[in-house]
């Protein structure tokens, strides 16, 4: 009656035993560590660069206590504060010869300290977020009149050229503050024009304005295009630093609107804020212009690389070295790109990046191409500010359909990364840090201190309690409750949640919801004992008779974990994730686990007479 078959006690062993083991990374701590990841495109963090990141601290007789290469970034563990601080300026200052200018992005970090073969299994700890690890918090103002600014700026780009697939003729198109003013010089094409804008750019309000031969076409946006506008920048940015902290190594970034124009950036265990800063500024954007042929003369060129660059253009230098004048105008942009995709170049079989552009684009680049078939065109890629030359081809014939292909001298991986630059994009506009504060080390390890005894003194005295009143079934239920917990924390390392003050809350919170189960099962028992039923029975109706009740009142708390995990946000969805899954590790505890401790104590007894589940007499 009370035995389960001998594969259940092995499953439930082996949950627990898994349980420990997942558990087990989260007591090891973290260490400080110094993580350095590349600033550019064109730069790779690879095996020479751990090379020289291992000679450098060796010279300076400092020993890593690990150092990890992944595809992304180089992780240096150290023993203590000082010798990060210390490893991270001998590290910037060996491989950034241009402090201005840097090739790596050199941060302070933090960095478990878990055994090598626990990492080897995946067992990995839980992510902590920023007020329990430490970290930055920015709060960031998008500049929306910039981004209505440089949608006004693409529209006036989108006017010029269906005024000239259509020939007609114009007296001039600026943009005056948010207006678009294109001036005719007869009422007739002004009409005329007007119907072709009408029909193309639907979201461009028109009016007419002028006399005489200073006829005007005035266009401004929409109030709909306008909200639209701001709607997308505000989504496109938090997608950009999405894409570009992810790609940095950050773990678990929260990164979120808050209210309709700016957005919050927590960087969990990053704790050098000019660092930070410089990753949320590293985007990249694609420029296409055209190379400036009249001052290619050897000359020209060696004046220019003293700094005598002739007006209009600037100064690069390519990738196998030639030296580059293109000039300042830019013919297109990547914000026309739809996607980017790495490839190979069909006939050199070189790694290149595929290039796709939107109806606009596409026009604009076959007009590009036919009106300079002969001439050189550079492809550069612009992040903070500083362009650099992909490459600079021959443009040998009229290029339509919006496909553009981008190669030189690139490896496999540099392809993969200029793509990933290009699809992350630039930022839709501006944006500026209105607040920042950085939350250290200490403190973060204050709130895991204070939670982890708040936890534990709960546990303590839940598990008192029922040893007192229940006895022998109170113990049991004591170790069930610790397998919650363990069960629990496993679950969450597994699934690499991220765990903050709200959390550690939820976790006491489950404890407490979690013994209400065996509450139930040992009543239920006591009652079947009272009523004159054999311990056998009463342990066997107990347990079959409190399920029903116990999964009922579970469902209903899951209902309102799930309604604060889908209309909640940050900390109330932390919350949420791990009330949700502790009601399901209490169930499986309080059942399950308390039963196989019940029948290995009690269920080989034929001749069972008591049970130490305490006073069982009438209150």
């Amino acid at each position: 009656m009370n035995r389960y078959p001998v594969w259940t006690y092995a499953v439930v062993l082996a949950t627990v035993v898994l349980g420990l083991l997942y558990t087990l990374p989260n007591f090891y701590g973290e260490v400080p560590a110094v993580q350095l990841s590349s600033a550019r495109a064109t730069i790779k963090v690879d095996a020479g660069t751990l090379a020289r990141v291992e000679d450098t601290l060796g010279k300076a007789g400092i020993k890593p206590t690990g150092l990890q290469l992944d595809s992304n970034s180089i992780k240096v563990r150290l023993t203590d504060t000082d010798t990060q601080l210390k490893a991270k300026d001998l590290i910037s200052q060996a491989l950034n010869s241009d402090p201005q200018a840097p090739s790596y992005t050199v941060a302070l970090n933090l960095v478990s300290s878990s055994p090598a073969w626990l990492t080897a299994m995946h067992a990995l700890p839980m992510y902590l977020g920023l007020d329990l690890r430490g970290g930055v918090h920015f709060l960031l103002q998008v500049d929306m009149k910039a981004a209505l600014t440089k949608k006004l700026d693409s529209m006036s780009g989108d006017i010029r050229t269906q005024l000239r697939d259509k020939n007609l003729r114009h007296g001039g198109l600026a943009r005056e503050g948010n207006t678009i003013v294109v001036r005719f010089r007869d009422a007739e094409t002004r009409s005329k024009a007007r119907r072709v804008i009408e029909e193309q750019l639907a979201d461009l309000q028109l009016n007419d304005s002028g006399s005489g031969e200073e006829l005007r076409l005035n266009a401004v946006l929409r109030p709909e295009a306008q909200k639209r506008v701001q709607d997308f920048a505000l989504k496109q940015n938090i997608q950009t630093l999405h894409n570009r902290i992810n790609e940095l190594g950050v773990a678990e970034p929260v990164i979120q609107q808050q209210g309709a124009e700016r957005v919050v950036v927590q960087l969990p265990g990053v704790q050098d804020t000019a660092k930070a800063k410089d990753i949320l500024g590293r985007t990249a954007s694609l420029e296409i212009r055209m190379v400036d042929e009249e001052n290619m003369s050897p000359a020209a060129l060696a004046a220019a690389a003293t700094g005598q660059v002739p007006l209009g253009s600037e100064y690069y230098v390519e990738r196998n070295g030639a030296p580059l004048l293109v000039k300042k105008q830019v013919q297109l942009t990547g914000d026309r790109l739809t996607d980017a995709q790495p490839g190979f170049d069909n006939q050199t079989q070189e790694p290149a990046v595929h290039l796709t552009l939107d109806a606009a684009g596409a026009r604009q680049f076959r007009d590009i191409t036919r009106e300079s078939v002969g001439k050189r065109m550079a492809i550069l890629l612009i992040e903070k500010g500083k362009g650099e030359v992909i490459t600079a081809p021959v443009i040998r014939t009229e290029i339509g359909g919006g496909r553009v292909q981008i190669s030189g001298r690139m490896t496999t991986q540099e392809a993969n990364d200029v793509a990933l630059l290009l699809r992350a994009g630039s930022l839709a506009a501006p944006m500026e840090i209105v607040e920042e504060r950085t939350i250290g080390p200490s403190l973060g390890a204050d709130n895991i201190r204070k939670g982890f005894h708040s936890t534990i003194g709960g546990f303590l005295a839940i598990a008192a309690f029922m040893m007192v009143y229940y006895a022998m079934f109170g113990l049991f239920s004591a170790v069930a409750l610790s397998a919650n917990l363990l069960l629990l924390i496993a679950l969450l390392s597994l699934l690499q949640a991220t765990l903050t003050l709200p959390g550690i809350a939820a976790i006491a919170l489950t404890l407490g919801m979690a013994i209400d189960a065996n509450v139930l099962i040992n009543e239920r028992i006591r009652e079947e004992l009272r009523n004159g039923v054999t311990p056998q029975a009463a342990i066997h109706a107990g347990y079959e008779r409190a399920f029903g009740t116990i999964v009922d009142s579970n469902i209903t708390s899951f209902i309102a974990g799930g309604a604060l995990l889908m209309f909640g946000s940050g900390p109330v969805r932390g919350f949420a994730v791990v009330h949700c899954l502790g009601i399901l590790t209490s169930i499986f505890s309080s059942v399950v686990v308390s039963r196989c401790l019940v029948n290995l104590t009690y269920g080989n007894r034929k001749k069972l007479t008591k049970v130490a589940i305490g006073d069982t007499s009438w209150k």
